[in-house]
């Protein structure tokens, strides 16, 4: 008996742990060129190569849009964090 496994793209949001560089310009909605230069500038989430695959863990992708909300370094001052 074989299993089909569900390709990436049918998957629910969040079963996926790896985000393609396209997954995450989709979600953000801005043009691949605009990830690709925040990665020049070393602004962009944290990404993993595979070979020649470039992949952004969901779980960091998640942190990184966390602390790019407006008002979080104030917010996060108020707390003592």
């Amino acid at each position: 008996m074989t299993t089909k496994i569900a390709p990436e793209a049918e998957m629910p949001r969040g079963v996926n742990r790896w985000m393609s560089p396209q997954e995450v310009c989709d979600e953000l909605r801005i043009p691949k060129q605009t990830f690709y230069q925040w990665r020049a500038r070393h602004v962009a989430p944290p990404a993993y190569r595979f070979g020649k695959l470039l992949r952004i863990e969901r779980a960091e992708f998640e942190r990184w849009l966390a602390c790019h909300a407006e008002g979080f370094e104030a917010a996060r001052n108020d707390r003592g964090l």
